[in-house]
């Protein structure tokens, strides 16, 4: 059976659920992200700011500097995962989806009888119609070439609108649409990568395809023959429908940078509780604490230590997280960003000790603050110094294994 595969891009996603909540926004250049005045950078912009030359990940700064009449929103995460939600509720016309992002995901669609442009084209209007929201679609056999022909459609059409595209590559032609475009159309092609590449007289995916064996293993080694592969448009990889979880994290990058050591071990406190209450709530514990630490120039360390069981309390990340703080913190050095993070996963596993009463209160205690905080809202109970936290932004990480 040839296999239907379809991939879904959210267009501009947070700007998107912006203009939702603000409909004056629309056609106008903005960015979601963090005021240029406390180091943010840009998380998503409209198309209409894309066409000044404004892009995401880039210092909020720079894009004011590109696009005087930028407007900055700041973020709404709890709502971007909200609609995130009911995107990927909508789709649900298979059990093979693959959420890859908060705005992107693959779907097998290859036990549907309609033809992959009628399904992409219902699905993009029932979520244009019932959540207002663009989306584009790519169709092909395999995830790659599903991937790139989406990459491709919305490449094509240069508006200060959304894209709203659908690009379906039919089975067999794989090849001949990927040779034209730029090698570093390719996964696992990076700027590097494609600038060795043309030293060599290879410009396209075709050019890559048709390459002598030798010269790609010479440039890849034992790498060399799967892009070949993937360069013919060949991908044999599933949907992927479940990721377990290898670590959580959280950080923050000051305004200014912080060289006072009690300010910054209520920093640390504030992520190891942030930390541990992402834990908790779903009933996992670690036993490798991390941190991350930037200095001013940029240079960025991360540290670590295992323990002995799988812990999820606030009050043990955190003492460990400030002793590794301490272990590698010259004193009175500028800190830019600063993370706190928890891996090696699984079920909570305290080691018994004549403390175990002590300990069980403890996790009641944090259990019943969680429940508030979960009906409630995170900030109903805060810690004193936790009031004055204006001057950084807080980020969550999570990263998964397939």
């Amino acid at each position: 059976m040839i296999r239907k595969i379809l991939h879904l891009d959210l267009d501009a996603f947070f700007c998107a659920v912006e203009e939702l909540h603000d409909p004056s926004l629309k056609g106008k250049p903005f960015a979601v992200g963090g005021r240029a005045d406390q180091r943010g950078v840009v998380a998503s912009c409209s198309y209409a700011a894309r066409r000044k030359g404004v892009h995401s990940a880039m210092p909020m700064g720079r894009a004011q500097q590109l696009c005087p009449d930028l407007l900055v929103v700041s973020s709404r995460h709890g709502n971007y995962s909200e609609v995130s939600k009911k995107v990927m509720a909508l789709v649900e016309i298979s059990p093979f989806i693959e959420q890859i992002s908060i705005d992107e995901a693959f779907i097998d669609v290859s036990d549907l009888q309609e033809p992959l442009i009628d399904i992409a084209t219902n699905l993009q209007t029932r979520i244009n119609k019932e959540l207002n929201l663009p989306v584009s679609f790519g169709g092909a056999t395999n995830k790659l070439v599903a991937k790139i022909a989406n990459d491709w459609g919305k490449s094509q059409k240069r508006s200060a609108k959304p894209p709203n595209t659908i690009t379906i590559i039919p089975p067999g032609e794989e090849t001949e649409f990927l040779a034209p475009l730029p090698v570093d159309s390719l996964w696992g092609i990076g700027s590097k990568t494609a600038q060795r590449l043309a030293r060599v007289g290879i410009h396209t995916i075709g050019h890559l395809a048709d390459a002598p064996p030798t010269t790609l293993e010479i440039l890849f080694g034992d790498y060399g023959p799967s892009i070949r592969r993937r360069a013919l448009g060949i991908d044999n990889r599933p949907i992927t429908t479940e990721h377990d979880v290898k670590s959580i994290s959280n950080e923050v990058t000051f305004a200014k940078d912080k060289v006072e050591e009690k300010e910054i071990q209520q920093t640390i406190r504030y992520l190891s509780e942030k930390v541990g209450r992402r834990l908790r709530k779903q009933d996992l514990g670690g036993s490798t604490i991390h941190i991350k630490l930037r200095w001013s120039d940029f240079t960025t360390i991360t540290r670590q230590t295992t323990l002995a069981s799988r812990i999820n309390l606030d009050q043990e990340i955190y003492q460990t997280a400030l002793a590794l703080f301490h272990d590698h913190w010259p004193k009175g050095k500028p800190v830019r960003l600063l993370g706190v993070g928890v891996s090696n996963l699984g079920p909570p596993m305290h080691q018994l000790s004549l403390w175990d009463d002590d300990y069980q209160k403890k996790a009641n205690l944090l259990s019943a603050l969680d429940g508030l905080r979960e009906r409630y809202g995170k900030d109903i109970i805060m810690r004193a110094n936790q009031f004055n936290n204006s001057d950084w932004k807080d980020e969550d990480s999570e990263t998964s294994k397939n």
